[in-house]
């Protein structure tokens, strides 16, 4: 394996696992973060690295911790965006000046076509090979920042991580690069398979609304999984995953349910939608979030389910449940999640596409 100059952009929990994970392999890693986070940067350079405990353990020397996107950025040749989906353009926007031929960037994960997202806040072409831009499905990682400059990892798992690049006829070259550290990495058909397997709106709203009132009385003080899920939230996420699979079929992409990838992953020994989650390995102890203003609403309505309505529409494909969760999602928040269009088929330049053309981006 021929060490690289990898920058990491985001400092949050998946942004210091990659940065952790892809330095012990041997890489020259920076890790970045913009200056309003500057305090989950600088522990980072004091320490001179990030000591993980859990399933990964150890300390990683890390080369630069900055808040200098100048800085971090020189001589790249890999970078990871990790981050929640509304980072996404704010972190392109920042690196767009520094991006040059060769280079690979990988948005960590995609939470649905975030390769598409920072490709056009970085003002790439959406056919743009140049500049290798490629998505995961997923972080590879259950991980929480537990200390400045140290993390727990709970879980990394060994396959179900599919990554494409954008367009999918780079995929190769991309599993080439991340192969070597993530060897668990599959190749997806497009990036279109690795959005609609993304998991989280199809769990996360579900719980969070079926349990606002707890959430609200309580500031999150249960085990969202063990405690959240039930028969009946259960019955809500089948529902809401048949709509995201129907929208893949008629798409000609191949996606697993979710309970089928949480098995794979190797969060979960039961793949059903209730006891599968709520008894899985992998999500125990899991506090429910302190607020129903969280990234399980903002994010996972707000982007994903919002994209994967709007995609269903240009499909012609029927989704009255994400529908409905989309509507009441905004109506306890007192937002309008489809107005703001915060992630469109619009506002990936996608919206004049066929479903042929679609189906071979």
């Amino acid at each position: 394996m021929v060490a690289m100059k990898v920058v990491v952009l985001g400092a949050g929990n998946g942004g210091l696992a990659v940065a952790y994970e892809w330095a012990r392999n041997g890489h020259e890693v920076a890790i970045y973060s913009q200056p309003d986070y500057a305090d989950q940067i600088s522990p980072i350079g004091d320490r001179g690295g990030i000591t993980s405990e859990g399933v990964l353990t150890g300390f990683a020397e890390i080369a630069t911790a900055t808040t200098d996107i100048g800085e971090a950025m020189s001589g790249a040749e890999l970078v990871f965006v990790v981050g929640p989906a509304y980072a996404t353009s704010a972190l392109a926007a920042d690196a767009a000046p520094h991006l040059h031929a060769g280079m690979t960037v990988v948005v960590c994960p995609g939470s649905c076509l975030g390769s598409l997202a920072f490709k056009r806040a970085a003002g790439l072409d959406l056919y743009d090979e140049t500049i290798l831009v490629g998505e995961t499905s997923t972080l590879p990682y259950a991980v929480r920042i537990t200390g400045p400059a140290q993390i727990h990892i709970f879980h990394r798992f060994d396959t179900g991580l599919f990554a494409a690049a954008a367009p999918r006829s780079a995929t190769p070259r991309l599993l080439e690069t991340l192969r070597p550290v993530w060897p668990h990495t599959l190749e997806a058909a497009s990036v279109f398979q690795t959005a609609l397997q993304n998991g989280n709106p199809v769990i996360h709203p579900a719980v969070t609304l079926l349990n606002a009132a707890l959430i609200d009385r309580t500031g999150g003080d249960f085990n969202f999984y063990e405690d959240g899920v039930t028969t009946s939230t259960g019955r809500l996420m089948e529902a809401v995953d048949a709509e995201r699979i129907a929208i893949a079929e008629t798409l000609g992409v191949t996606i697993l349910s979710e309970p089928a990838i949480g098995v794979i992953q190797g969060y979960m020994t039961e793949e059903n939608y209730t006891t599968g989650y709520s008894t899985a390995p992998g999500f125990l102890g899991i506090k429910a979030q302190s607020s129903l203003d969280n990234r399980y609403l903002t994010e996972d309505v707000g982007y994903s389910m919002v994209l994967f309505s709007d995609l269903a529409r240009s499909l012609g494909v029927p989704t009255p449940v994400m529908d409905a969760v989309v509507q009441i999602a905004s109506v306890v928040l007192a937002r309008d999640f489809r107005a703001e269009a915060a992630r469109t088929m619009q506002g990936l330049g996608l919206a004049d596409l066929s479903r042929e053309e679609l189906g071979r981006y």
